[in-house]
């Protein structure tokens, strides 16, 4: 087959640029990410070969072999894995040109740190390689295929594919090394490397020196090990391993499980939040082994989607070999792996939401989203996902606990309030608020779309329930405010006791809104805005609707209650002017304004901003003529 050129897209040259010469700190990282890939391919063929034994009857020794050619300056990175053939170069090689060029890019922050970790999340680790080659060549051939394919490429926008002779499976890498890469020429230099980044690989990686063959890393799995006996540095190597990441764990978990069922357990919460963390399909990157053999990285019934942030394996004794997709539905064993796992994972995460806060904060920041989702899903560990869960709140800089949020509770106060939102700067500054600062009501803010599920789904916590401070319902008389200090319910405005002619102007306004408002009535939450939009009890939370319309799940607007600030400057001086000459059209533009004001408040696009101009400038010129 003749030779086949085929361009990267736009974006490559730049970001194989950035990723070979800005990304890594230390040149010596391409050997960790070549020797990983090529762990990765014998584990899917040992697995493959449990049913398809034939796949691996000429050779079952799986192995990494690196090698030199000191006079043509090239290292040879050789696994007989699983192997690739032409689609599969083109897909696995061509991650930068199939997926997240652009995104890439943009999401580069010029810290070092950060930027690094953003290789693994899009799957560009290989191109290190070009840290230290000029010329990168694959020679692979798939497991059970006989034609074998090689793929070349300089890292300048461009590789070739063509047919190529192989006699076995697997994957050659071969690196055509810079002048000043001539260190990984050396034995010592690359014993060094596999010692120190792959010790915790479980196959052999050996070292072949011309009639010397050494195998350099430890070759067992690093998590049979005793805990006393794997370092931070080796479960952080065996983190990004696993994980295909490059930054440090958050968390890392390390037990085994012996009695009716027998398991070993190594997971890690990455301490960056994954790119694909809200995907649709929610896949966690939890492995399931059995007895050191890699089953699959799919399993669906080992993890909960809400924890699939997690990172690791489980290595089950108890489960069959040739154990298939359809044997791990239902399957009891697992099922109780999974219900130990859960466990043992939200027991460590109370731990630290207890003794290291601010440490847990950072946690929370990045999954708390995600594990929220629990609440909405899974009932069984609903009461241990409401010790774990923080928001941020109108009384606290940091984050806030229900627990806490309930013994600060006022007195008089019944129920846990929250306000939903996008932003918590946006919802801080929210005219719905104004009546419960006045108290000293704390109010959490809840910014997650998830917040709008599980609420209703629990509705209460210690027997208060929750209530948004956007209802209606949101009764504050009984609580007096702290502004004052005396303030009773005697002081507080009421239907028989607020400004002349403010019956008349709420019936006004009332009339001549119609129905673009359920109701019109006096408000006992604002202190410093006019007016502002509450949803009724029972209707449906102004920002759930939001977010219902904008996804196309809700085609009609919910019509809202305006209230009104009796004691505010401009409901008093319109108030005044009922009965005057002039108040009815002056009342009636009054009456839109104040709508489309409370609208802008809530951050609603106005229905006609032509009028809304039109009664502005209006007004605006009748107070400059006056």
């Amino acid at each position: 087959m003749v030779e086949e050129t085929l361009s990267f897209e736009t974006e490559a040259g730049k970001i194989l640029k950035i990723v070979a010469n800005s990304l890594y700190s230390e040149k010596e990282i391409f050997l960790r990410e070549v020797i990983s890939n090529a762990s990765d391919a014998c584990d899917r063929l040992r697995y493959l070969a449990i049913t398809q034994p034939e796949l691996t009857a000429d050779d079952s020794d799986f192995r990494v072999e690196i090698s030199v050619d000191s006079k043509k300056k090239l290292l040879i990175i050789d696994d007989n894995g699983i192997g690739m053939n032409r689609d599969a170069l083109v897909e696995d090689l061509g991650t930068i040109a199939r997926s997240g060029s652009s995104a890439f890019i943009d999401q580069l922050t010029g810290e070092d740190n950060k930027d690094v970790a953003l290789i693994g999340q899009f799957g560009v680790g290989f191109y290190s390689c070009f840290m230290v080659a000029d010329k990168i060549e694959v020679l692979s051939r798939r497991a059970g295929e006989d034609t074998g394919w090689r793929w070349t490429s300089d890292g300048q926008g461009q590789f070739t594919i063509s047919e190529a002779e192989k006699e076995t499976r697997g994957t050659r890498i071969t690196l055509h090394l810079k002048k000043d890469a001539k260190e990984f020429l050396e034995p010592a230099r690359l014993r060094h490397v596999v010692t120190t980044y792959s010790d915790h690989i479980s196959l052999p990686i050996r070292l072949v020196e011309k009639d010397k063959t050494e195998t350099v890393n430890k070759a067992s799995a690093l998590w049979t090990r005793q805990k006393k006996d794997v370092t931070e540095e080796q479960y952080t190597e065996f983190y990004r391993h696993v994980g295909h990441a490059f930054d440090e764990p958050w968390l890392t978990l390390h037990w085994r499980a012996e009695g009716k069922i027998e398991y070993t357990g190594l997971l890690f919460i990455p301490s960056m939040r994954p790119m694909d963390l809200f995907t649709t399909e929610r896949h966690h990157k939890v492995k399931l082994y059995v007895r050191r053999v890699f089953i699959t990285d799919d399993c669906k019934e080992l993890v909960p989607p809400w924890l699939r942030f997690l990172n690791g394996l489980i290595d089950s004794e108890d489960l069959p070999l040739n154990v298939s997709r359809e044997m791990l539905q239902n399957n009891p064993t697992l099922a109780r792996i999974r219900s130990a796992l859960v466990k043992r994972l939200l027991g460590e995460l109370k731990k630290k939401a207890e003794k290291a806060p601010e440490e847990y904060a950072g946690f929370w920041e990045n999954f708390g989203s995600v594990l929220k989702e629990g609440l909405y899903e899974d009932l069984e560990y609903r009461d241990d996902l409401l010790k774990l869960v923080r928001f941020p709140s109108t009384a606290e800089d940091s984050l806030v606990g229900l627990d806490s949020y309930v013994e600060r509770m006022k007195d008089g106060q019944d129920a846990i309030y929250y306000i939903t939102g996008d932003e918590v700067e946006k919802l801080a500054k929210s005219p719905q608020l104004e009546g419960f600062r006045a108290r000293g009501i704390e109010v959490l803010m809840m910014t997650d779309p998830v917040d709008e599920f599980w609420l209703p789904a629990i509705g209460a916590y210690q027997e208060k329930p929750f209530k948004s401070a956007t209802r209606a319902g949101a009764d504050l008389s009984s609580i007096k405010e702290t502004d004052t200090g005396d303030k009773d319910d005697a002081d507080k405005p009421k239907d028989d006791d607020h400004p002349k002619g403010f019956d008349s102007l709420l019936a006004m306004v009332k009339l001549e809104l119609g129905d673009a408002v359920k109701d019109v009535r006096i408000s006992e939450r604002l202190t410093d805005s006019a007016v502002c939009l509450v949803a009724d009890e029972g209707d449906m939370d102004i920002h759930l609707e939001r977010l219902l319309r904008q996804h196309k799940q809700l085609d009609q607007s919910v019509t809202r209650v305006l209230e009104i600030n009796p004691t505010h400057p401009l409901i008093t001086a319109l108030a005044g002017s009922v009965g005057g000459d002039g108040a009815g059209t002056a009342i009636t533009d009054a009456a839109w304004l104040l709508l489309d004001q409370a609208r802008i408040l809530e951050g609603e696009a106005l229905p006609d901003p032509a009028a809304f101009t039109r009664r502005l400038s209006d007004l605006m010129t009748k107070n400059i003529s006056a």
